[in-house]
């Protein structure tokens, strides 16, 4: 209830354009926000960073914000899917922006630029241009261009020298970083897992990290400017905690993917064992469990083949989610399509044997889950070859 009031309260309290005030005061001070991780929503689960800009002499603290999106646009899943979110630069006031993210229970960080008076007004008149309803949108893309990498593009581009990071990490790969950040969604990292592909085992630079709010926040800590002279100052001249995380109760499940995939297993084989003592087929579980497969795999397929992701292409989990098995939930529905459905089995039992032989040889990460909803559809091509020879 606070937040949609919140946002019932920020709607008639939109911050006028910024056209008409684009001469800033002669002591403004630009700083990054970083707002920690809260569970609230999926989108929250990975933090936020924001620039803010505060202007005593024309009384004004504004916080310019790469992450506004508007998800109730017509087939706003479908595009965002594709990789055609749609995201804004939007401009609020710092108290409004505060408020917000302590409703959440974000904590904010705030690290003050230490910038030229010349920087200084550069970059404020780099947000502003950028916040015109003409510029303001730009396409999303969660590694490469999204809420964090838009504030580091802007520091480093009107910097009057070169920004040298020096902050040492652990190398690790885009798929870790995230799932890190869902640790406790295991659901949410499951969805992941299978929706991304191979590109996103790639160990990141420590720059693509930023990617990550906390990870930018921890790099720019450290970073330097090297100035045209060779003369070397931090980044940051000051850090203040401007609002502290309220820690939350992570929701625990028994269900997890794992757990369930468990089940549908032992599900699979109980029945296996049952129709071969009983000398029964039931065709409903094949049919059933293949056009579920086959919907799932039609989903990996659009984001490996069509969308605009760059992480989708190629996902080694279309040798066992795939459209065919639509295909095969036909064949086994008809009594008369019976070789075929025979030999569709012995395609599939083949590709699942492979590719579980050869598990630890796909250069894909592959989520412990998979395992036995990969062997339920095994088990299943398994019975019914053994059945039917």
């Amino acid at each position: 209830m606070k937040r949609i009031l919140f946002l019932f309260v920020s709607f008639f309290l939109t911050y006028p354009p910024l056209d008409a005030q684009m001469q800033p005061g002669n002591n403004i001070r630009i700083s990054i926000l970083t707002c920690t991780p809260s569970e609230e929503a999926v989108y929250t689960v990975y933090g936020h960073t924001a620039i803010r800009v505060l202007d005593p002499e024309k009384e004004r603290d504004l916080v310019f914000n790469y992450g506004m999106f508007d998800s109730s646009k017509p087939n706003f899943a479908y595009h965002f899917a594709k990789g055609e979110t749609d995201y804004k630069l939007g401009v609020t006031t710092f108290d409004r922006f505060l408020a917000e993210y302590q409703m959440r229970g974000s904590g904010i960080i705030e690290q003050v630029l230490n910038l030229t008076p010349k920087e200084q007004k550069q970059i404020w008149e780099a947000l502003v241009i950028n916040a015109r309803p003409e510029n303001a949108v730009y396409k999303y893309n969660f590694f490469f261009d999204n809420c964090a990498t838009r504030p580091v593009a802007i520091v480093e581009q009107y910097v009057d020298g070169e920004v040298v990071y020096t902050h040492k990490t652990t190398p690790q790969t885009f798929r870790e970083l995230i799932n890190y950040s869902m640790r406790n969604k295991p659901w949410l990292i499951f969805g992941t897992d299978l929706a991304l592909g191979s590109p996103t085992d790639r160990i990141a630079t420590p720059r693509e990290e930023m990617f990550l709010p906390l990870y930018l926040q921890a790099a720019f800590d450290k970073a330097m400017i090297q100035n045209p002279d060779g003369s070397m100052r931090k980044l940051i001249s000051e850090t203040n905690i401007l609002a502290y995380e309220i820690p939350e109760e992570i929701e625990k499940t028994l269900f997890t993917p794992l757990v369930c995939g468990l089940l549908v297993f032992f599900l699979a084989l109980t029945l296996a064992l049952y129709e071969r003592k009983t000398k029964r087929y039931f065709r409903w579980v094949d049919c059933t469990l293949f056009s579920i497969a086959g919907l799932a795999g039609i989903v990996l397929s659009f984001l490996a083949f069509v969308s605009e992701h760059p992480a989708t292409f190629p996902n080694w989990l279309l040798i066992w989610l795939h459209p065919f098995h639509w295909v095969g939930a036909v064949l086994f529905a008809v009594k008369k399509f019976n070789k075929a459905a025979y030999s569709y089995h012995f395609i599939n039992f083949a590709a699942l044997t492979l590719m579980l032989l050869g598990w630890y040889f796909i250069p894909q990460h592959m989520n412990v889950a998979f395992i036995p909803l990969i062997f339920t559809l095994w088990i299943r091509s398994a019975f019914k070859l053994t059945k039917d020879s």
